[in-house]
């Protein structure tokens, strides 16, 4: 195809909105709520993640071991914990460091009741490993490859949090993904029914190019631009729109709830949309051919 006949055929692609601006605006109307509802989702989706990330912190298993066992040995068991791929980071938590945190814990403001244990450590057995996973529903897997290693007495593990904290990641990628398909599939029946006035008001005009021998391609090629092109619009639009709300909900948050803002912490903006941008164009784009595809093959005898 040269130059002057993609020119023609993005001028005719063009055209063919501008005749059918009703179903037009129809169509970009709905691709630009389907990638809306699609970019809210997933900035709500990136950001609940990064919370149970960081709730998962929290949900740790705790290794402890036999009585009487030396440095070297909870030093290799320390190896051997850190070869695992589920684990995220660990720490090894001596009898006086667990005394420490006991102390600070259940005696602050009444020391004279710890100062009576005279540095006699009630916690002279109670050294682990804190191991903190880089997903918890994972932890199955490490705590039975912890309970055989030499050495282990006993393993913690939070059981009901590492069960709430994963159904709830599933629960939300289900909910996401039926609704980004419903309003998939609401694009795609739009733009079907855009392309296929469109193929209607130029029947006469098709016929005439094909008894003068124009190839099908040639055919094609406007109604495939017209495709992409609501598809880049309603792509461009949505992404402007959530640039917009994302900035304002982050701002308000800040400003007008200290106390959430300091528990809740926000992925940055250029981070959530380095992957929005181009996912979105893509599905826009995508969306667009693949809906005038469709129509072409079932509507237009060429």
């Amino acid at each position: 195809m040269n130059f002057s006949t993609l020119i023609y055929n993005i001028q005719q692609g063009l055209k063919n909105i501008w005749r059918n601006k009703m179903f037009s605006l129809a169509s970009v109307a709905t691709m630009s709520a389907t990638i809306f509802i699609f970019g809210i989702f997933y900035s709500l989706g990136i950001n609940f993640q990064a919370m149970v990330k960081e709730a998962e912190k929290g949900v740790t298993v705790t290794v402890f071991f036999d009585e009487g066992i030396d440095q070297g040995k909870i030093d290799e068991i320390g190896k051997q914990i850190s070869t695992r791929a589920e684990v995220d980071s660990y720490e090894y938590i001596s009898p006086e460091k667990a005394w420490e945190t006991f102390k600070n814990s259940y005696f602050e403001g009444d020391e004279n009741i710890a100062a009576s244990f005279n540095g006699d450590n009630p916690l002279i057995n109670s050294a682990n490993y804190k191991v903190t996973l880089t997903d918890v529903a994972q932890q199955s897997s490490f705590v039975t490859f912890a309970e055989q290693l030499d050495g282990v007495r006993e393993i913690k593990k939070s059981e009901v949090a590492a069960g709430v904290l994963t159904d709830f990641n599933r629960l939300l990628a289900a909910i996401s993904i039926v609704i980004i398909a419903i309003l998939i599939l609401v694009a795609v029946f739009l733009i079907n029914n855009t392309i296929t006035v469109g193929i209607a008001v130029r029947r006469e005009e098709i016929a005439i190019m094909k008894l003068i021998g124009a190839k099908d391609s040639f055919v094609r090629a406007p109604f495939i631009v017209e495709g992409i092109v609501i598809g880049l619009v309603g792509a461009t639009i949505p992404l402007i729109l959530l640039s917009f709300v994302y900035h304002s909900v982050v701002s308000y948050v800040a400003n007008e709830f200290n106390l959430l803002s300091s528990m809740l912490t926000f992925v940055p903006m250029s981070e959530v949309f380095a992957v929005l941008i181009p996912v979105s164009i893509i599905l826009g784009v995508g969306i667009g051919y693949l809906g005038s595809r469709f129509t072409l093959k079932k509507h237009l005898k060429v």
